[in-house]
């Protein structure tokens, strides 16, 4: 109970704090959208944590009616396991079924796959961060972008001229526009208006090797988050960055893993007007991989460490830890492995979280369900078969949900004094006591 005490005072210094912090809230605003406040994530006026997941896949699944239950069986797999927030493509580009098969053409039954998938979000309770192309060949990605410009005559050497290309950069804002402005054939709202949508993705982790400087993707960034806001103001926006520091932050450049000056910068590239919150995504097996277990989960606390700082006291925004992951393709694999970067992870939320930190979630690499065998990466996990790592997820959630529910009803507290000491000043009811004792709240 104590410690439970010790936990409640510190949230009640939190909220007290952040009533003052000269930001403009909207209390309890009840629209259903996420927004944020100072370093927080804020859903209907209260507190909101992320325990989420990927599923690049759910779009693709859906496009095929008769594989829609696989979407439905996913959502329902991840909300009974308390999760809340999915990660998934608004893009494909080119190739086999393709979302968009040339710039500005569209294949509907794609598109009403991905409309099935806001949909059924919807009913499920789980709010969607859209990713808007890909950084990758996968997909079709900036690759694909270049050589559509390439076949109008557009002499392009580098597939990171998809950040500069004047043609390029026109392809992609024509997508923007397209997505944000997609009448869903399901739910009846356009994309721009639905607020289980949480949040856009510019891209996923953008990276231009090309300009290690990080003068290009700062540009992009800049260009592209403005061109969003222009046409959608409702939705929160973030660039799809893993985290890698760059010129704005020297010392911090140290952090990164060795080769890893990929043009972009985690400080300057979150400052800019327009992106509300950071990500970071964290692969110790991949990035750090001729390391033993012990090195690599000491580098996770490290580098998360420093994100969680930064986005406090650098950006003053939140941050999302938006993909992580343990693979079992790894060299002497076990699952208590995989438990541990989870446990890692999510203890660093939570520590996080308890003194009004910034970080707001994790959302996992990646979710699957049964007949999705295929998208198997090695990092897939089925919360339908049940495993130990299911179990931190599950109970990841259920600490969330305490430290939710003490935020919000400290909020709720703060709110009612205030109106009654505004009734008395008017001349209202001067009775009763406006005093409450912290362990009620435990109740």
């Amino acid at each position: 109970m104590m410690k439970h005490l010790v936990l409640v005072i510190l949230l009640a210094v939190l909220v007290h704090d952040h009533a003052h912090d000269g930001t403009t809230t909207v209390e309890a605003a009840g629209d259903g959208f996420v927004r944020t406040r100072g370093i927080h994530f804020l859903l209907n006026g209260k507190p909101f944590y992320a325990n989420g997941f990927n599923a690049y896949w759910l779009m693709y699944a859906a496009s095929d009616p008769s594989q829609r239950y696989k979407v439905s069986s996913a959502f329902h797999e991840a909300t009974s396991h308390g999760l809340t927030v999915a990660r998934t493509w608004a893009f494909s580009d080119g190739g086999y079924r393709p979302l968009q098969y040339a710039p500005g053409f569209y294949n509907e039954q794609m598109f009403k796959g991905l409309d099935f998938v806001i949909y059924e979000a919807r009913k499920y309770g789980i709010k969607l961060i859209l990713s808007l192309v890909n950084n990758y060949e996968s997909f079709g990605g900036k690759k694909q972008y270049v050589n559509w410009a390439r076949s109008k005559g557009q002499y392009l050497t580098s597939d990171d001229d998809f950040f500069r290309s004047t043609l390029v950069k026109g392809y992609y804002a024509n997508h923007v526009k397209t997505v944000l402005n997609r009448y869903n054939s399901f739910t009846g709202i356009h994309y721009k208006d639905d607020p289980t949508i949480m949040a856009w993705e510019l891209m996923n982790e953008p990276r231009c090797t090309s300009d290690p400087s990080g003068r290009t993707i700062q540009a992009w960034i800049t260009e592209m988050a403005s061109l969003v806001k222009s046409i959608d103001r409702n939705h929160l926006l973030e660039a799809g960055l893993e985290g890698f520091y760059g010129q704005s932050t020297p010392r911090r450049k140290r952090m990164n893993p060795s080769g890893f000056n990929i043009g972009t910068d985690f400080i300057a590239n979150n400052r800019i007007p327009g992106i509300d919150f950071a990500t970071v995504h964290c692969y110790p097996d991949q990035w750090v991989s001729n390391s033993n277990e012990q090195h690599q989960l000491s580098f996770l606390n490290n580098w998360l460490s420093a994100h969680f700082i930064d986005a406090q006291y650098a950006l003053r925004k939140p941050i999302l830890v938006a993909e992580f992951g343990k693979s079992f393709k790894d060299s002497g694999y076990n699952t208590y492995q995989r438990d541990q970067l989870f446990s890692t992870v999510y203890y660093k939320i939570l520590a996080s979280a308890k003194r009004g930190g910034p970080a707001a979630g994790a959302l996992f690499w990646q979710l699957l369900t049964e007949g999705m065998e295929s998208f198997q990466d090695g990092y897939g996990i089925m919360l339908g078969q049940g495993s130990s790592t299911a179990n931190m997820i599950a109970q990841q959630n259920h600490r969330l949900y305490l430290i939710r529910k003490i935020l919000g009803r400290l909020a709720n507290t703060r709110r009612w004094k205030r109106s009654k000491g505004n009734r008395r000043r008017s001349g209202g009811n001067r009775g009763g006591s406006s005093r409450m004792e912290l362990p009620q709240l435990m109740n």
